[in-house]
């Protein structure tokens, strides 16, 4: 029989094989792939002894019941979803490494007394409409009218998707659970970055998590013909997107702590041979003091208006996301820190620049995060990597962290 640790690799190479799109990893938000991703973790809840449901946002939920009917709850979790051309890591590890804990908690015959509840979330990466955490917006209770107005590129809304997906009619759902009836929410994740390695250790622990905005730009010019049109009569929509983007890395090159990328550029009419008229491109800005992060968007609304009047051209922003610096529950993360000690010997604590479902699920209760080292910091990308080794040690913490929270419970 494997041990947890081998079922939990071997789950992750299962999941990591589902994709909708062959040789590479991509799963986006209810997509094909998604569901048999769905149904696939479901399948290892069940095997560790969970209940299972799917919420009509898409959300995977394990239920594991407390012996006391009236005892809280804590949620497990992370994202299901992932970006395109990904790694096996981000997100399904915080998903299968918790089901690992629990299989091992009730081959040993551990009760505990409240009870744990498992979220595989249905979207966080916001790769489908440039907008993440619909998965633990809509298991919260935050589903707003907006996001399901958000388009992705087949011109299909939220919406849409949520209605196919549901077989009618979809209305925005309440919170899965009341704020008084939650212990808290506990996500393990790779850092995504470098200290854990440089520090040579295999787990820390989140203080905290940065503030992200995320907008779709539209710059709007006028189509000519690339070889007829005077350079001086131009009204060239990706030349100004090609000054903006440069004047982007400048200012984050510039502020310290700040990131800023554009990371999706759709230009029409989009031939060789025809000046662009609109260009479409995404913004994605961050930074762990919110001050610092809306004086640069100040700042970068102030370079579009410049750039539009230099070039006869116009932007218009539209915001897809925006969630403040998440600061994480005291008491869940010295309880996090108590055990990475007693596993490890020493704990870390360190901010996370990249964002997380925890920030959407703070707003409902309180939340700690657990990092794994991830060779050369490197994530988004197929090369991602998280030893066996590490892996484990975070499988020890949280089988720790769970028992020593029921003897504090």
């Amino acid at each position: 029989m494997p041990s947890p640790l081998q079922q939990l690799q071997l789950w992750l190479d299962e999941l990591g094989q589902i994709s909708d799109e062959p040789g590479r990893l991509t799963r986006t938000f209810l997509s094909p792939a998604m569901t048999r991703a769905v149904e696939q973790t479901a399948s290892y809840m069940q095997s560790a002894g969970l209940t299972t449901r799917v919420d009509t946002v898409g959300n995977l939920i394990g239920h594991c019941a407390s012996s006391a009917p009236k005892a809280k709850t804590l949620l497990l979790g992370s994202h299901l979803d992932t970006v395109r051309h990904a790694g096996k890591y981000d997100g399904p590890l915080g998903v299968l490494l918790p089901i690992a804990v629990m299989a091992e908690l009730q081959r040993r015959g551990v009760e505990l007394p409240f009870h744990v509840e498992v979220v595989g979330f249905s979207e966080e990466e916001g790769v489908r409409f440039a907008s993440g955490y619909l998965g633990s917006r809509g298991f919260t209770g935050q589903l707003r009218r907006r996001d399901l107005e958000l388009r992705d590129g087949a011109n299909l809304t939220v919406r849409q998707v949520l209605e196919a997906h549901n077989g009618g009619v979809f209305r925005r759902p309440k919170a899965a659970h009341r704020r008084r009836d939650l212990l808290g929410y506990v996500e393990v994740h790779i850092e995504q970055g470098p200290v854990l390695e440089a520090k040579g250790l295999a787990v820390g622990v989140v203080s905290a998590i940065a503030g992200q905005s995320r907008f779709k730009l539209t710059w709007r010019g006028k189509a000519g013909h690339a070889g007829t049109t005077p350079m001086a009569l131009r009204r060239d929509a990706f030349a100004g997107v090609a000054e903006f983007a440069v004047a982007v890395e400048a200012l984050a090159r510039g502020t310290r702590g700040l990131v800023a990328t554009i990371g999706s550029v759709q230009v029409a009419p989009g031939a060789s041979n025809v000046i662009p008229s609109e260009v479409l491109h995404t913004l994605d800005v961050r930074h762990a003091d919110d001050h610092t992060r809306l004086l640069a968007l100040q700042e970068l609304e102030r370079i579009t208006k410049r750039l539009a009047r230099a070039r006869d051209l116009t932007c218009d922003w539209q915001a897809t996301q925006n969630d403040g610096a998440v600061a994480c529950s005291p008491e869940l993360t010295k309880q996090l820190e108590r055990s990475v000690r007693a596993v490890q010997g020493r704990s870390l604590t360190l901010v996370s620049g990249a964002g997380h479902d925890a920030v959407v699920m703070s707003r409902h209760t309180p939340v700690a995060m657990l990092f794994v080292r991830c060779r050369d910091g490197l994530s988004h990308h197929p090369d991602e990597f998280a030893s066996p080794q590490d892996i484990g040690v975070a499988l020890q913490v949280m089988l720790d962290f769970l028992q020593k929270l029921a003897v504090r419970d």
